[in-house]
C-alpha cells in the first residue's frame, strides 16, 4: 500500500503561506506533518468529507513524510480502522487528505501557532 503525492487545496496553501511567513518553518512538509498530527489526535469525525486539491502545492509522500513514512502510513491505517474502515488505498488517502486539511485549519486558526514556540506548547506542557 502506498500513498504517492500528497496535494493540498489553495485554502490550506493559504493558511500554509501564512505559517511558513509567522513561524519562520520553510518547508510545507514540515507544517503539514505538525497539521496531520494535530487532526489524528483529535478523535472526532472531520466536518469536511471532499476537498478540492488545486493548489499548485503538491508533494511525493517521500518528501511529506521523510524518514518515519511506515509510522506515518500506520496511523492513517490506524485510523481508518478507528472509523470503520477497511485501510485500502483510496481510503487511507482520503484519510490523510481530510486529516492534512483539517490540522491545517486547526494551525491556521488557533493565533498560539503562528509562532513555534505555540506549536510547542500544544504538545509539550509546560
Amino acid at each position: 500500500m502506498s500513498i504517492d503525492n500528497v496535494r493540498l487545496s489553495q485554502p490550506a496553501r493559504d493558511r500554509l503561506v501564512y505559517l511558513k511567513r509567522t513561524t519562520g518553518i520553510t518547508q510545507w512538509n514540515v507544517l503539514c506533518r505538525w497539521a496531520l498530527l494535530l487532526s489524528l489526535k483529535d478523535t472526532s469525525t472531520p466536518l469536511v468529507k471532499d476537498i478540492v486539491t488545486d493548489s499548485n502545492v503538491e508533494m511525493t509522500w517521500k518528501t511529506f513524510a521523510g524518514q518515519h513514512g511506515d509510522l506515518y502510513l500506520a496511523l492513517l491505517k490506524q485510523r481508518c480502522a478507528a472509523d470503520g474502515e477497511v485501510a485500502t488505498d483510496d481510503n487511507v488517502a482520503r484519510i490523510l487528505t481530510v486529516h492534512l486539511h483539517r490540522g491545517i485549519g486547526y494551525l491556521g486558526a488557533d493565533k498560539k501557532m503562528a509562532t513555534i514556540d505555540g506549536m510547542m506548547a500544544t504538545v509539550i506542557p509546560v
